[in-house]
């Protein structure tokens, strides 16, 4: 391996690294490569590939120089006995910090539900104190599922397993779509290998069909476009992903010819209003399926996800799903928190530029507080237009308060039951999203009740709530909430939690207060 053409490939992948960037990059390189100069991988090949691919992942990602060394780092004290106080010598100790946090989560290994747990609880530790450590642990993991063959058998299944259950589903939450979606698939053939081939066969029958489908549709949506003076936009396909069309397929029980967004067309476009303006022009065009019109950018998915979603009739008998959504959400959509914030390492985002609308808040946005240098709030700045003097904000960001859940990861006492619940809840399930009477989205696990309602807005509403409205009209606690339902919570100074309401409640977050209160009363 060529160290100037390793180097290079990196920073290649780099957004606009300085001469200090380049210098630390080729610095950590030359000091991986004497480090694990005798270490090979299992297929036989030097031990450094796997590093440099590491840290080209990070880059791709829009990681910052201080990342992409932690990942060329990563496995030098636990692999190569290179001392924690050599990092900091050499590299500082920011990055030390980092490789020590990977480190750790190297540790982790999938055992079976009581372990899974346990790792869990260690791996997301890990990352309250700073989400960089994480980050770098997915891109290992990438290219050590990409090279997943030349382990031996045994090991293989475990590995497999321990990726969909657990570093895909947090690339999911995390938002970063590309990711998550290749360690889905690179590992469903390991974990479920007939499973996979099966659904892999079904995949192939309809692909070309629907492919041809699409092409047809952009041809006729790029004349609609230019006739309707839109000429700044672009157009790809995307195929869904083996593990994600499985899980689909499992969970609405229906077969292949129901489902209808196997493949979608994706239209990108400048600004929000173009995104509303094509859809219209679309539906002009072909007829919708009623109920299958989604709106995420007024509503984000949990992980952050924005996008208009619709699924019409082509005109030959079949449907297509097609997406549209600005540049910046195709970013985010990819590579979700990474795409715009952790890049800096510690600076703030500057985004006064972008309109308001795109900078929503979701779900995830505690995440940027766990990062060094993140969640301060910048001073209004002056700036100077056509000799006129107007205000923004450099920095529009505040961060919100992680979830307790979270906070409370680190705690010895802390409950294996309640755990377990918030993981099913606050990361693998899917969500639904409801309102306050004024308008601000909570988001929740499927199934949740207004008693997790009320607690998601605040403890002291739960525990103080004695009954609820759902779209006006009174409703038992225990009703399911649906998504866009509209929630009032009726509070009484008297009113207390029972401990029926641990039979309703979904959230670990309504749970942990509803028992508080219970023993506080007792």
């Amino acid at each position: 391996m060529s160290e100037m053409t390793s180097v290079k490939e990196i920073l290649d992948l780099m957004d606009g690294p300085s001469a200090e960037d380049t210098e630390l990059v080729l610095k950590a390189y030359v000091f991986a490569a004497e480090a694990h100069k005798d270490h090979k991988r299992f297929s036989g090949e030097p031990y450094l590939i796997h590093l440099v691919e590491t840290a080209k992942g990070l880059a791709s990602l829009g990681m910052g120089a201080k990342t992409i060394v932690a990942g060329l780092l990563h496995d030098s004290v636990e692999d190569v006995g290179v001392l924690p106080e050599t990092i900091e010598k050499e590299f500082g100790k920011e990055i030390r910090f980092l490789v020590e946090g990977v480190t750790k989560l190297g540790h982790l290994k999938y055992r079976g539900a009581e372990r899974h747990r346990e790792s869990l609880r260690k791996l997301l530790v890990a990352t309250s104190k700073d989400v960089r450590v994480l980050i770098i642990k997915l891109m290992d993991r990438l290219h050590n599922m990409r090279t997943l063959r030349h382990v031996p058998e045994a090991k293989r299944k475990r590995i497999a397993l321990e990726t969909l259950e657990i570093y895909a589903p947090i690339a999911h939450r995390l938002g970063i779509g590309v990711v998550r979606r290749e360690l889905e698939d690179l590992a469903f053939e390991f974990a479920q290998p007939d499973a996979y081939e099966k659904t892999k066969k079904l995949l192939t029958e309809r692909t070309k069909e629907t492919v041809e489908r699409l092409d047809k549709l952009d041809r006729g949506l790029k004349r609609a476009l230019g006739e309707a003076g839109i000429t700044e936009f672009r157009t790809d396909a995307r195929v869904k992903g083996l593990f994600s069309l499985y899980r689909k397929l499992a969970r609405k029980g229906v077969g292949i010819e129901n489902i209808y967004d196997i493949a979608a067309l994706r239209i990108i476009v400048p600004t929000v209003d173009d995104c509303y303006r094509v859809l219209g022009i679309v539906h002009s065009i072909w007829r919708p399926l009623p109920n299958k019109i989604k709106d995420y950018i007024t509503v984000p998915k949990p992980n952050g996800y924005q996008s208009l979603h619709t699924t019409v009739f082509a005109g030959d008998g079949g449907l297509v799903e097609v997406q549209i959504r600005t540049e910046r959400m195709h970013r985010e959509a990819e590579f979700g928190i990474a795409s715009h914030v952790l890049y800096k390492e510690g600076e703030a985002p500057d985004d006064a530029g972008q309109p308001l609308v795109e900078r929503k808040q979701t779900s995830f946005e505690w995440v940027r507080s766990l990062i060094p240098g993140f969640g301060k709030k910048v001073d209004p700045v002056a700036i100077s237009d056509d000799n006129s003097m107007k205000v923004r904000e450099r920095n529009r960001y505040v961060p919100t308060k992680m979830p307790e859940w979270i906070e409370s990861l680190g705690e010895e006492d802390a409950d294996e039951e309640e755990f377990e619940t918030s993981l099913k809840s606050d990361i693998f399930s899917h969500r639904v999203f409801v309102f306050t009477p004024t308008g601000d989205v909570i988001d929740l696990p499927t199934d949740s009740s207004p008693v997790d309602f009320a607690y998601a807005v605040h403890s002291d509403i739960g525990d103080h709530m004695w009954g609820a409205k759902v779209n006006g009209k009174l409703v038992p606690l225990d009703t399911k909430l649906q998504n866009a339902d509209i929630v009032h919570i009726e509070t009484r100074k008297s009113a207390r939690p029972s401990a029926k309401w641990l039979d309703v409640a979904k959230t670990a977050l309504a749970r942990r207060h509803i028992r508080l209160s219970i023993e506080r009363k007792s």
